[in-house]
């Protein structure tokens, strides 16, 4: 069952044209929906279900610039600029506040990897100290764990997904900006060499400039017209708890398990390192591409082969124009969670605070974490193809840096100044190797 997400009004009707339209209603194609209706840009977007009906509801609600892969760590640092003012901005609860995270060991290996981190974060000015075994065991009063020692970002922060990417589509609405939901993309129309437009199951859409931001399924997308695009899914668990005692108001990283409080009072929890690779057609054909981030994550998964197979986002189909599309076979992404993940889950939280014994979960989820092979987003503009934009491949940090994200995209759409360097982020590594093959931080 998905997280509760609030709903957002849909336009019946599909515009004719506009300058841009998004493919995509989760926090990569709101975000830039937003930033680009902000600038008096007109601009469509089409869900083929619903606003963040996908992974950008069931994600942590994590805001961080910590352990982040330097090539993202600006646009993290970006993003907490952005997320301190949403809340105004849309005058919404989008549930963010600078609540500080936490990470926390029992092994001496990933203090080095943090110590080497935090040398390279205090460059950028992020505030990030190292703890030692008894300061961090009293930063995480009741934790009944003997830690080695950890690391503490004091700025970073939390939000509520199921809360904050529609507050972002709402008022991407209020700025003009229209969207329509129940509406899959089902081919790119192209005109003399250049993306003239979309096709839609409810019509054509004329527009001089795509962004595809389809999360999972931009691959499919693409690859429908010969664009490569490497991505990969992991099957993840995560649950919310009911209310409970309050161990933490941010978030804390812990070995196998994290937690992050909720505007509600209960806790929501992830299941770090842990997940279910299915078996998939594209999945062995790109295998090479991924192999070194197989090497990093291959402790923690499971295998199985599923309705992926056949129907999920690395499927091999066809389709046409005039046809029904993979994309409305499958509205909404909606994997069951792995019971055992989830008991064990509940078993960690109440080991590691016995305070919290008798805790349960009050829902709980599947989600299909995208990754590219160097587990940095692409954002960027596809020479190929003028006019063609894309905005995918978040690696499981999309939600964070997601408002960083729309800017940015919204700034190579309109040919404005980019508000970070786009480099880490060009579509053109996919194609030349460019620095593929080295796994970001995880």
């Amino acid at each position: 069952m998905s997280p509760p997400v609030s709903r957002v009004a849909s336009s019946l009707d599909v515009p004719k044209s506009a300058d841009v339209a998004i493919l995509g209603g989760g926090m990569a194609g709101v975000a830039a929906a937003y930033e680009l209706a902000k600038r008096g840009t007109s601009v469509v977007l089409v869900e083929k279900g619903v606003i963040a009906g996908e992974q950008s509801s069931r994600n942590w609600g994590w805001c961080r610039q910590q352990n982040r892969d330097p090539r993202e760590l600006p646009l993290a640092q970006l993003a907490l600029s952005i997320w301190d003012d949403l809340n105004t901005e849309t005058g919404e609860e989008t549930g963010f506040r600078r609540t500080g995270l936490v990470y926390a060991t029992t092994r001496k290996a990933d203090l080095d990897t943090w110590e080497r981190w935090g040398r390279v974060a205090k460059d950028f000015g992020v505030d990030t100290r190292m703890l030692g075994g008894s300061e961090c065991s009293t930063m995480l009063p009741g934790n009944s764990r003997s830690w080695v020692g950890g690391v503490h970002s004091p700025t970073d922060g939390r939000a509520e997904p199921e809360l904050a990417v529609p507050a972002l589509a709402r008022a991407a609405q209020r700025r003009g900006a229209v969207i329509v939901q129940n509406c899959a993309a089902r081919e790119l129309e192209i005109e003399a060499g250049r993306i003239s437009g979309v096709v839609t199951e409810k019509g054509s859409i004329r527009a001089s400039a795509v962004l595809v931001a389809g999360g999972a399924w931009s691959g499919m997308f693409l690859r429908h017209h010969g664009i490569r695009f490497l991505q990969a899914c992991v099957k993840s668990s995560s649950f919310y708890t009911v209310p409970a005692p309050a161990v933490t108001e941010g978030g804390v990283a812990m070995e196998n398990v994290t937690i992050r409080r909720r505007l509600d009072g209960g806790y929501t929890v992830g299941l770090s390192g842990l997940g279910q690779l299915q078996v998939t057609p594209w999945g062995i054909l790109q295998a090479r591409a991924f192999w070194k981030t197989f090497q990093v994550r291959r402790k923690g998964l499971t295998y199985a082969i599923g309705r992926q197979f056949f129907q999920g986002p690395e499927a091999i189909l066809r389709w046409r124009a005039d046809g029904v599309s993979p994309f409305e076979r499958i509205r909404t992404l909606d994997p069951q969670p792995d019971r055992h993940l989830i008991e064990r889950g509940v078993a960690r939280l109440v080991a590691t605070y016995p305070s919290l014994a008798g805790i349960r979960p009050a829902q709980s989820w599947g989600g299909m974490v995208d990754s590219t092979p160097d587990a940095i987003p692409v954002i960027s503009s596809v020479s190929s193809h003028p006019g063609l934009f894309i905005s995918s491949g978040f690696s499981g940090h999309g939600f964070g840096i997601g408002p960083a994200a729309g800017r940015l995209a919204a700034d190579l759409i309109r040919g404005d100044r980019p508000c970070v360097d786009p480099a880490p982020y060009r579509y053109e590594r996919m194609t030349d190797g460019t620095d593929l093959g080295k796994p970001g931080m995880l």
